[in-house]
């Protein structure tokens, strides 16, 4: 954590020139950050995993207590308000000593009752952003959730300082570490709940701390996107394991997949070729490059694996312009990730609001931004054998286009997707899933 406590002033000064710039651009004298509160699942006395407001912990890295706050007016050291209340029934959080702390004018309370009286009067001018929208504006808060402002502070989280790359950088180890695990269970029989079992394990996490569900598919179930159900047995035959995992540090994400044949063959050589163009993907990635455009190459390349291994009938242009690679490769090739795994910006078309659209047939795209210095996002081409994609080209005009011989082949084995984090650069890319592959 050395090199994160020596980092963090220089982000924490980066993030407070953004806010100036929003309050001033949207008419507000400060702002009031709200990390959110415990939700009692209904009809029970049960909560739900608490999740903060992650424009608290853009600020600092408190991610699991509830009802902190920030305030923050420019020309000021801001206040942060810890929850820390005296209870035998749970564990209450230890009050912070960390590196963030002394950057801050921190304030202990026992209950959220006690949130108003370390707030000024008067908050006339004051925007607020959080889910307690009636709370806020009950003291006073003259704008709840202003959109414009949100806005533009969105607009600006593409870009990561060297603190927030230090947590991303140490988020993919940790989810590399839990990759390398998950591969060996797989190799060892284990069924795709004790693959789950030996990440979590590998990683130190618990479920809830995960920035996304884990995604453990054998063979076929490799070709449901979000497939989450965790099978207790193993199926007949064991051909192919798709893994999309990751894990957190302060609060930013790593998003990694990975896909494995069980054996050599077909399945294992076009796994190969995914690799490879992946990795060419990759190295295209830096300043100045329209994401939108790196997509539809994306489209291009993955079209020349199919035809490769005579899963389509016609060359890769055909198959791009005539939507038929969009069947195998339904989804976009990224998103930015950082304080979400999806993070907010993707489609940001300025600080003032409105939103790029992604290409026409494409619109599962999430990144449609001109690629800046030092934005994170993924790379994560995937080709897969969807029987609900799959049906209207057998059952139309397009069906001579296919080799449905090689669809009965591939689709036992479900899919492939190869995912990695890559921060744009004016020199070579950085792969931060790669690198911390090799360095285990």
């Amino acid at each position: 954590m050395t090199q994160l406590a020596t980092n963090y002033p220089a982000h924490l000064e980066r993030l407070k020139g953004l806010t100036d710039q929003a309050l001033e651009a949207t008419g507000h004298d400060s702002l009031l950050i709200a990390g959110g509160g415990q939700k009692v699942v209904f009809h029970d006395d049960n909560i739900y995993p608490f999740k903060v407001n992650p424009q608290l912990k853009w600020w600092a890295p408190v991610t699991d207590n509830p009802n902190c706050c920030l305030y923050y007016r420019p020309g000021e050291k801001p206040l942060f308000i810890f929850f820390r209340p005296i209870d035998y029934w749970h564990d209450a959080a230890v009050a912070p000593t960390d590196y963030w702390v002394e950057h801050f004018d921190l304030k202990l309370i026992g209950g959220p009752d006690e949130i108003r009286d370390l707030l000024p009067k008067d908050l006339s001018n004051t925007a607020f952003i959080g889910e307690n929208a009636e709370t806020a504006s009950g003291w006073g808060a003259s704008a709840v959730n202003p959109q414009p402002l949100i806005d533009h502070l969105d607009h600006y989280r593409a870009a990561k300082s060297e603190y927030e790359l230090g947590c991303m950088r140490e988020a993919s180890k940790l989810g590399c570490l839990g990759h390398r695990a998950a591969e060996q269970a797989f190799r060892d029989g284990a069924t795709e709940f004790e693959i789950h079992l030996a990440y979590m394990k590998a990683t130190g996490h618990m479920e809830h701390q995960l920035p996304y569900g884990n995604i453990i598919a054998l063979n076929s179930h490799g070709s449901v996107l979000h497939y989450q159900a965790l099978e207790r047995e193993n199926p007949t035959e064991r051909l192919s394991f798709l893994i999309d995992a990751g894990a957190q540090c302060n609060g930013y994400a790593s998003d990694i997949t990975r896909t494995y044949a069980a054996e050599d063959g077909d399945f294992q050589a076009m796994t190969a070729a995914m690799d490879k163009t992946q990795l060419e993907i990759c190295s295209r990635v830096k300043p100045g490059l329209d994401y939108r455009e790196l997509h539809l190459e994306a489209h291009l390349l993955l079209s020349a694996i199919l035809a490769d291994f005579d899963v389509i009938k016609v060359g890769a242009e055909e198959a791009v312009s005539s939507g038929l690679s969009g069947v195998f490769f339904p989804h976009g090739l990224g998103h930015l990730i950082g304080l979400h795994v999806h993070d907010n910006g993707g489609f940001s078309a300025g600080t003032g609001g409105g939103k790029i659209a992604p290409p026409d047939g494409h619109p599962f795209l999430r990144l449609t931004r001109v690629l800046e210095e030092d934005w994170v996002m993924t790379i994560e081409p995937g080709v897969y054998f969807i029987e609900q994609l799959l049906k209207p080209v057998r059952e139309g005009g397009d069906a001579d286009k296919i080799n449905w011989a090689a669809i009965d082949k591939f689709s036992r084995y479900g899919g492939i997707r190869v995912e990695d984090n890559v921060r744009a650069t004016n020199g070579a890319c950085e792969n931060l899933t790669r690198d911390a592959f090799a360095a285990l």
